[in-house]
């Protein structure tokens, strides 16, 4: 008998395919720090796998092997997917292995020697310094009005290059994770790794202002402890954060690559060219490797070859 999944109502899979991906995917779920969207990617990557399985005759977990994982790999070369995604589905498909053979379902772990493909490297989007001030003046001019829109915009702006958090924690945080007297977020980052982020005076200012006159004005019963909100009174979500700093880069700026990512890795790259070190930035960025944070010495490398290019006589 088999399992019809909802990622596609005319893939049918083996009985204990179909058992041991819902497991895994509850298992997976049960996982603090994962979120929702990582879940249901992961579950459609295995589905994709499991399905792949299936169409070469394998009903069981314990039949998979690598070859047969090779080959659902290149698969998905064929079909035009990214590095990235094949990427991911490679990490997917090891989760799912590991899980199997630590719940002896698997005689092997097979997906160990599982090789993702190698990404290219690719340098952030970063603004210069004089063009963050020019965005963020624009967004006080147009917070001058005292609209609580403009002077809630303002504020979360101030506060993702200010402290460099993702978009993700700015939507998350609630009014009591601001200690005012200190000068400090507390954010809940990925992995449920909690940390405390410093922000300086212009993010005080602009912050003390929202909760005063632009908070207040956009309050309803649905407004919870959430520190911003949406026109409806509700959180403010990540699609709008980003809908804001692209509207606001684009007036200001007249680029239209501006997210909130760029805005962490402008303040990353700035407080390195400041002087700072490397390992205070990794803190600042909540960064679990200091791989990750290295990217930025790179981004200021190519700032400095830049800079000799242009300036230097024997350039």
């Amino acid at each position: 008998m088999g399992f019809v999944t909802s990622a596609d109502a005319d893939v049918v899979l083996p009985q204990a395919c179909a058992r041991a991906l819902e497991a895994w995917v509850a298992h997976l779920a049960g996982q603090r720090g994962r979120s929702e969207h990582t879940v249901r990617a992961y579950r459609g990557d295995v589905f994709d796998l499991l399905s792949y399985g299936a169409s070469r005759g394998i009903e069981d977990p314990a039949d998979l092997d690598l070859t047969l994982l090779r080959g659902w790999l290149a698969d998905q070369t064929t079909r035009g997917l990214s590095r990235s995604s094949i990427a991911r589905r490679a990490a997917a498909a090891r989760g799912f292995t590991r899980w199997a053979f630590d719940r002896g379902l698997m005689s092997t772990d097979v997906g160990s020697r599982l090789a993702s493909p190698r990404l290219a490297r690719t340098l952030p989007t970063v603004l210069s310094a004089s063009q963050a001030d020019h965005l963020l003046e624009e967004a006080a001019r147009a917070a001058d009005d005292d609209d609580p829109i403009a002077v809630r915009d303002h504020a979360l702006l101030e506060l993702l290059y200010g402290t460099g958090i993702r978009v993700s924690e700015l939507a998350a945080i609630d009014v009591d994770d601001v200690e005012v007297s200190r000068r400090t977020i507390r954010v809940m980052g990925k992995g449920g790794r909690e940390r405390m982020v410093p922000y300086g005076i212009p993010a005080e200012q602009a912050l003390l202002r929202w909760q005063q006159h632009g908070r207040p004005a956009l309050m309803n019963a649905r407004s919870g402890a959430a520190l911003f909100l949406g026109a409806r009174g509700g959180r403010i979500d990540v699609r709008t954060v980003r809908g804001i700093v692209g509207d606001m880069a684009g007036r200001s700026l007249g680029v239209t690559n501006v997210s909130p990512h760029a805005l962490r890795h402008s303040a990353a790259t700035h407080v390195l060219d400041g002087g700072a070190d490397l390992r205070a930035v990794q803190e600042l960025l909540g960064h679990a490797s200091l791989g990750s944070t290295q990217i930025y010495t790179h981004v200021s490398v190519e700032r400095l070859r830049a800079a000799i290019d242009q300036a230097h006589p024997r350039a």
